[in-house]
């Protein structure tokens, strides 16, 4: 579904603003598709779903935005654009600095906040980013083989019939055809600048829910202390997956959202 320039996928249901909302937000150089097993599920069960496409990724025209702070501000406004008066937000990696801000910047629209894969600062190394800006082929490399656990997830893989971690490389490879140049160095900029993380996280009042990787290479648990410390009534799930939980675990990680948007 297009609202003005951007698309959100409804998993194959007409969305209805009357039900309760959730609204999916992807990573850097993903888009909407990494939620296909979770929202596909939400969408036949009660919920409004919208997994966006940001914008300058998958299906939503413009450019990319240059700032975590923008594309709150973006969302926000798509909110008002779909008719969602209120919205619980689920977001991974990227996404999920995005909900924080957002649920910041609108405390009453937020009903509760899901984020995956996160942490405060959101740092990206000095290796990654010049090799976003240099080669960009080689930061794909480098993100798909650090966001798994394992290279081959058959013949255990809980989605059968996917390569979870040959799929992930094509959608990268994907976006940045699709793309403006260099926008992989874009979104790993706007993490390493976001500053207002500790703000957001003392403003939120919604129930809060972080779902972890244990093996997650990208934002490891360690990292992971002081998002904690700043919202210390948040519950907590771990998963035994890298940072692609979504894929990689896409029962538990939709069970563990089953349980907190209920």
């Amino acid at each position: 579904m297009m609202f003005g320039d951007s698309y959100c996928y409804t998993s194959g249901k007409v969305f209805d603003p009357g039900l309760p909302t959730v609204v999916m937000i992807h990573g850097a150089q993903n888009d909407h598709s990494v939620w296909a097993l979770q929202s596909r599920y939400l969408a036949h069960h009660g919920f409004g779903v919208l997994a966006v496409d940001l914008p300058g990724h998958g299906r939503s025209r413009g450019a990319a935005l240059r700032s975590v702070e923008e594309m709150a501000a973006w969302l926000l406004s798509l909110l008002d654009a779909a008719g969602v008066e209120k919205a619980a937000l689920v977001g991974h990696s990227m996404g999920s600095l995005i909900a924080l801000e957002a649920a910041h910047r609108a405390p009453q629209r937020i009903t509760r906040l899901a984020l995956l894969g996160a942490t405060y600062p959101m740092k990206v190394s000095d290796a990654l980013l010049g090799a976003a800006r240099e080669a960009e082929g080689d930061a794909i490399d480098m993100v798909n083989i650090w966001s798994h656990s394992s290279y081959a997830q058959k013949p255990s893989c809980p989605g059968p019939g996917f390569y979870v971690s040959g799929m992930s490389k094509r959608l990268m490879e994907r976006i940045s055809a699709q793309g403006e140049d260099l926008l992989f160095h874009t979104d790993f900029t706007a993490c390493n600048n976001y500053a207002n993380g500790d703000s957001a996280a003392a403003s939120v009042s919604c129930p809060v829910q972080f779902i972890f990787g244990s093996k997650d290479m990208m934002t490891p648990p360690r990292s992971t202390k002081a998002l904690l410390a700043a919202l210390p009534g948040a519950k907590t799930v771990t998963v035994d997956a890298g940072h692609q939980m979504m894929a990689e675990q896409p029962d538990a990680v939709l069970d563990a959202l089953l349980a907190f948007l209920r």
